[in-house]
């Protein structure tokens, strides 16, 4: 237990300690100051703009840049659609595998290009090593991108700024943050025992006289993006639990750190726009603190374990159940409520075997979505909280709300509640639906109340594109591959687009000159305002499924039943 308690320590200190000057880096990036990496990046970019026809000083409104993201994933998923369907003719396929069911397939794809990564098939004996690192890894650095790019784009029509281009927010956050912090995270896994090969699957015998096969593959390049760009999808079915993934505590504390880096760093990259470094490290702190109790919370029912076998012999203590020994019950609750927090969705042990203590956790972390966030959008949904917080503020005392000099009105608080509306609906209703047809549809595989957070949970993952998932679920069917599939794109796309629309009217309103009544949205007192409204709204939202799922669970368990 000694390792885990110095895992999380270590994993906080990193994190207040790197998030400051990360954030002011992907600042200087996206604002056009000089890097390091301009010598070597600057001809690159100037290549890609111009095969692409670019003008990189050409700004977009909002609709601009929507239908620029629409139309480039939409290209890009028919791409890797092609890809994986013609596998079998492409190289890097020693084992031959030829084009996944039509559905998989067409869910694995969304899955991808929305930035989720849920997965549905067996990735070993799926796809090939072509499909893997160039199709869906090209997705991972396009879609984290995206996200990316969505977060500058709002967080520069909150400042006052144009919302800038699309194509070129992409290049920069693929070229400058995502390709180079991937290079030297590959290489320290690779490092640190991490697999990078495109060798066939490797065949052995056994102590015992029988025969064993270990897939293996290009994983370390593979596994740093997943982490860094938040996807989360494993290139074998145990994702981090699986030894050529994730072998010991230091690559474990690596993935952690790569998870957690850019959605903390952007509340700090918003402070260098908005020049209110005050305020960031206000929201940080929010943030932060939420996060060590959610920890706290998870953690402290791993190692208490299950009261109803505590008493048996030889079953004392921590709930290792789904767990990886190497890790322990400590660090894979850790784990579980970080891939969470960050919609990340990876994981180094199995979700469906934690106490009702994580599991709500987790579940929390997909309902409210910005503890810490998504790649780029999670900064964005927590400044649609902060809108919602002026404006219900000012509503209390009379005055008209304001935020960042701007009055905030009818067209503002309609895109920020099209933000929030859009996850529950995608959530709860289908969850409806499958519950509704226990026998045909929901696929559950265990009884009562954890049923219940089978299928909401794998709805929560889907519409918050995190990809995580309770695995007995009976998932690979073509009811959950279409109805998930919706799940992503409605969860990842119509939020995106009422952000943009919210930061373009934001961004042509003119400043309104502060005075001694306005609003400070920089204190102590607004920010414990947005933590309480941030727990109200989500409580109201999801409580119902929480008190039927992971609540009702804990308290079936405590009473001995």
């Amino acid at each position: 237990m000694g390792q885990g308690f110095l895992q999380i320590c270590l994993t906080l200190c990193l994190v207040i300690a790197i998030a400051p000057i990360f954030g002011r880096y992907i600042a200087r990036v996206f604002m056009g100051a000089r890097t390091l990496l301009d010598p070597l990046m600057n001809p690159i970019e100037r290549s890609i703009y111009l095969l692409a026809g670019v003008n990189r000083k050409d700004d977009m409104t909002g609709w601009q840049y929507i239908r620029a993201i629409l139309y480039s994933n939409l290209v890009m998923g028919i791409l890797v659609y092609g890809l994986i369907y013609y596998q079998r003719l492409l190289p890097w396929n020693p084992n031959g595998f030829a084009a996944p069911r039509w559905d998989i397939l067409l869910h694995t794809v969304i899955s991808f290009v929305t930035n989720t990564d849920q997965q549905h098939y067996t990735p070993e004996t799926t796809l090939s090593y072509f499909s893997q690192a160039a199709a869906l890894g090209f997705l991972m650095f396009t879609s984290a991108g995206t996200g990316l790019a969505v977060g500058i784009a709002f967080i520069r029509g909150l400042t006052s700024k144009k919302l800038g281009n699309f194509y070129v927010d992409l290049t920069r956050a693929i070229t400058r943050i995502l390709l180079p912090i991937s290079v030297l995270g590959a290489t320290a896994l690779v490092l640190l025992g991490v697999p990078q090969t495109l060798a066939q699957t490797l065949v052995v015998e056994t102590l015992e006289g029988s025969t064993q096969y270990l897939a293996r593959g290009p994983v370390a390049s593979f596994e740093m993006i997943k982490m860094l760009g938040e996807n989360g999808g494993g290139f074998f079915a145990a994702n981090s639990a699986h030894p050529f993934e994730n072998p010991n505590g230091a690559t474990n504390l690596i993935e952690l750190i790569a998870m957690i880096s850019i959605p903390s760093a952007m509340i700090f990259t918003y402070g260098m726009f908005a020049k209110n470094i005050k305020q960031a490290w206000l929201l940080f702190w929010m943030v932060f603190t939420a996060f060590v109790i959610l920890v706290w919370v998870a953690v402290s029912g791993e190692v208490e374990g299950n009261t109803l076998i505590n008493g048996t012999v030889g079953l004392q203590g921590a709930n290792l159940e789904g767990k990886e020994i190497r890790f322990g019950a400590i660090e894979t609750a850790l784990w579980a409520v970080t891939t969470t927090a960050t919609m990340t969705g990876a994981v180094n042990g199995m979700l469906d075997s934690m106490m009702p203590q994580g599991l709500f956790a987790a579940l929390f972390n997909l309902f409210v979505q910005i503890i810490w966030g998504g790649q780029g959008t999670g900064t964005a949904y927590l400044f649609v909280y902060l809108i919602l917080t002026v404006f219900l503020t000012g509503l209390m005392v009379g005055r008209t709300p304001e935020f960042l000099g701007r009055k905030i009105e009818k067209r503002e608080i309609v895109m920020a509640s099209v933000v929030l509306l859009v996850h529950p609906i995608v959530i709860l209703i289908p969850s409806a639906i499958a519950l509704a047809y226990p026998f045909s549809l929901s696929g559950i595989t265990n009884p009562g109340f954890h049923g219940i957070s089978q299928v909401v949970y794998e709805y929560a993952s889907a519409g918050a594109n995190n990809g995580s998932g309770l695995e007995k679920l009976t998932d690979n069917t073509l009811w959950w591959n279409l109805s998930t599939g919706l799940s992503m794109l409605a969860g990842r796309y119509i939020p995106i687009m009422a952000i943009l629309l919210l930061a373009n009217s934001m961004s042509r309103k003119p400043i309104t000159p502060e005075t001694p009544g306005t609003l400070k949205t920089d204190s102590l007192l607004f920010t414990t305002v947005t933590a309480g409204i941030v727990l109200i709204l989500g409580v109201l939202t999801f409580f119902p499924v929480l008190a039927l799922g992971p609540i009702a669970e804990g308290f079936k368990l405590a009473s001995g039943s």
